[in-house]
């Protein structure tokens, strides 16, 4: 996935976002220059840095979307964080590093959970013998029944053929057990097992940003310190195997390459998604708490630039990390940020409010579109649900017009007027089990329009 053209990085954002297609041109060329950049020699690859970019647009237009499929289609470390929650530090909020050290977190979190899927079919076939060792424990210990048993050859011979052969019917018998607890029959019954009880709380009253930023990881520190401690638990099989594959799985992956993979990911591959950016803008005029707010920028720059911050995991460069930041910019512009801040952001988009149209589209054309979620949800209640084209015309000008009349909250306003539309079915349908429902136009009017033609009673409920 990493060596994807532009055109096919975009035609694979258009399987789940709908129209924006600058916006999508902009972030599959900085993906591509990303690729470009790693077949280039070491002395020149340290030099070309990404082109981070400012999407503006009004909210639910899908600013957040782009970036985060655009992640999880090439399994980068990704962050989305609000930059006005930074306007207040020094009094409640969190200093700008913790944004590297957040995204270092779930970076660790993806490369874990890759290693641990690489382990899987062995970590399971270790736990099932564990269970069997339970299930049909085998014991080739014999016990002396006379002080001088060892010394009489005879009697030990005798001992040992016995022994043998109540060795050989356990292990037929544990080869039955085997095969039941393999297919499936046994996963119900329940059994006692020993799991490890991780002390976590404790550990973490000295974790903080003030540790990290000495490179401590005080939580492993004093899980190797502490002993660990066991606790008996009564589980089904079905349950034991998915607690013991899973310690199995911790005790085949290496965490040292994990972090080691992890933090090289972050450096590499890392996206962070800087939302309302247009918030940290200082404002002609503005005095009081909003003076914090070029501080803010001021903060943020050393990060976007590159800078070297300190994580429990170790050192991490911000260098090649690819900065989307995204605002509605109704009250400011993007020259409004300081200067050093608009240098580190060369690549401006604008992302169009949706229309009719594309309202109708995210209706039905995303693979999982919000049509295609509640036709699933209903079918779990055996209720078969159907939308004439008509009915799905109307929803998306009743989306179209209440951001037309009220705040313009684009594509989320689909999943309010869908809510309540289905508000009645979706409590009803345990008790319409087996039965297809149309929703066509008169179901839709009869529905909403009373609440849409009602202004005030339309900004409260849709």
């Amino acid at each position: 996935m990493h060596n994807l053209t532009p055109k096919e990085i975009v035609e694979k954002l258009d399987q789940y976002i709908i129209g924006q297609q600058d916006a999508k041109k902009a972030v599959a060329i900085a993906l591509r220059n990303r690729y470009r950049r790693k077949q280039l020699a070491p002395e020149l690859k340290e030099e070309i840095y990404p082109k981070n970019i400012i999407m503006i647009g009004s909210t639910g237009v899908g600013k957040t979307e782009i970036a985060r499929r655009l992640a999880k289609m090439v399994k980068a470390p990704f962050l989305k964080i609000e930059a006005s929650k930074f306007t207040e530090v020094g009094y409640v909020g969190r200093d700008v590093d913790s944004i590297i050290r957040d995204l270092t977190e779930n970076s660790i979190r993806m490369v874990k959970q890759e290693k641990m899927e690489e382990v899987e079919e062995r970590s399971l076939k270790r736990a099932e013998e564990r269970i069997l060792n339970f299930l049909a424990p085998l014991d080739r210990e014999k016990t002396p029944k006379h002080p001088f048993e060892f010394f009489v050859n005879e009697a030990s011979a005798a001992s040992d053929m016995a022994l043998d052969d109540d060795y050989k019917k356990d292990l037929k018998w544990r080869e039955k057990i085997k095969e039941k607890l393999t297919s499936g029959e046994l996963e119900n019954i329940k059994i006692e097992i020993e799991v490890e009880e991780k002390s976590t709380p404790f550990a973490n009253m000295f974790s903080g940003a003030g540790v990290e930023e000495l490179g401590i990881n005080m939580q492993d520190m004093f899980e190797s310190m502490m002993p660990k401690n066991k606790k008996k638990r009564k589980i089904t099989v079905e349950e034991a195997r998915k607690i013991l594959a899973y310690e199995e799985a911790q005790g085949l992956i290496d965490m040292d390459e994990v972090q080691r993979e992890a933090v090289k990911r972050v450096e590499e591959d890392g996206i962070v998604f800087l939302d309302e950016i247009d918030k940290i803008v200082n404002n002609e005029g503005s005095c009081g708490a909003d003076v914090s707010r070029g501080g803010v920028q001021r903060d943020i720059l050393p990060i976007v630039e590159g800078a070297t911050v300190n994580t429990k995991y170790g050192q991490v460069k911000t260098d090649h990390i690819l900065f989307v930041a995204a605002g509605a910019f109704h009250y400011s512009k993007p020259s409004d940020l300081i200067p050093e801040l608009q240098g580190r952001f060369p690549i401006r988009v604008e992302l169009n409010s949706l229309t009719r149209k594309d309202l109708k589209r995210i209706l039905t054309e995303p693979n999982s579109s919000l049509i295609k979620q509640y036709i699933a949800l209903l079918s779990t209640e055996e209720v078969e649900i159907e939308f004439s084209n008509e009915a799905v015309d109307s929803i998306a000008d009743i989306a179209y017009e209440v951001n037309n009349g009220t705040e313009d909250i684009g594509a989320r306003r689909l999943h309010t007027v869908m809510e309540k539309l289905l508000e009645d079915l979706l409590f009803e349908a345990p008790y319409k089990k087996g039965e297809r429902i149309i929703i066509d136009e008169d179901y839709v009017t009869q529905k909403l329009n009373k609440i849409v033609e009602d202004e005030d009673l339309s900004r409260y409920i849709l």
